[in-house]
């Protein structure tokens, strides 16, 4: 595949540049956690730019998938542009909002090889079903039918 940055002049790149990362930004604000993880992650190869586009979205007055996102694309950083995503993180530890708190105290743990908690489903204990099936064979034993009863079988 060809570069398309070849024939173009500085000022053409630049803008480009600039009306891709307007594009990806418009995207972390999305209401789907989906695109804007994929606008982060995007974001995330895009260094101080890329940076101070989600320090903005994290620190700024956003709904908690758009931190969500951008603690995401912070923990996607590579290279050196990590150690100052760390940085942003631990300044979010200190932040007044406890969404922000939050997302990058998540994030954090994350990033040092935390393993996240699944949560405890709400399913029914083996006790409750034992107690089932005994209701039921003992409505067997008493002559009951389990069996219904049509026009037919009177």
């Amino acid at each position: 595949m060809k570069d398309e940055t070849v024939g173009m002049s500085d000022q053409e790149q630049h803008d480009a540049a600039v009306e891709l990362l307007e594009k990806l930004k418009k995207k972390l604000h999305s209401d789907s956690i989906t695109t804007a993880r994929v606008a982060a992650h995007k974001l995330s190869w895009m260094q101080e730019d890329g940076l101070a586009i989600l320090r903005e979205a994290l620190f700024g007055s956003h709904p908690r998938t758009v931190k969500k996102a951008a603690a995401y694309g912070m923990r996607s950083m590579k290279g050196r542009m990590k150690k100052l995503a760390l940085e942003v993180l631990e300044e979010g530890l200190k932040h007044r909002n406890p969404t922000t708190k939050a997302v990058c105290e998540k994030a954090l743990f994350l990033m040092k090889g935390g393993v996240p908690k699944k949560s405890v489903s709400r399913s029914r204990s083996n006790s409750s079903r034992r107690r089932i099936g005994q209701a039921r064979s003992g409505n067997r034993a008493r002559g009951r039918s389990t069996a219904r009863r049509t026009s037919f079988n009177r």
